[in-house]
C-alpha cells in the first residue's frame, strides 16, 4: 500500500505519478543544466515520516549540499533541523 506519493508536472498538467511504501520510500529529482535538487521521503527509525532535501550533481554540474533532513510537517521532540550542511565529502 502506498505511504508516499509523488507527481510530475512539466509544460502540461500533472503527467505522471509514483508511489512509495514505508520500506521503499520515494526519491524525486528536479534538474537543469546547472545542477539538481533531490528529495527523499522516508520513515526514520522512530517511525516518523521524514524528508531529506539536497542539492546534487547532475551531469557533472552543480554542488552537493544538504538543505534539510527531518520530519515532514514539523520537528518532533528531540529532533533538530539540519539546514545548509555540506555533504560528507566536504563539498
Amino acid at each position: 500500500m502506498a505511504h508516499f506519493y509523488g507527481t510530475l508536472k512539466g509544460s502540461r498538467e500533472i503527467t505522471a505519478s509514483r508511489t512509495g511504501t514505508p520500506s521503499s520510500g520515494i526519491v524525486t529529482q528536479c534538474a537543469s543544466w546547472k545542477g539538481a535538487v533531490q528529495c527523499t521521503a522516508y520513515i526514520d527509525e522512530e517511525g516518523v515520516d521524514c524528508v531529506k532535501v539536497e542539492k546534487v550533481y547532475w551531469q557533472g554540474c552543480g554542488e552537493a549540499l544538504l538543505l534539510y533532513d527531518g520530519p515532514i510537517g514539523g520537528l518532533q521532540k528531540g529532533q533538530t533541523e539540519v539546514f545548509g550542511s555540506r555533504d560528507s565529502r566536504g563539498k
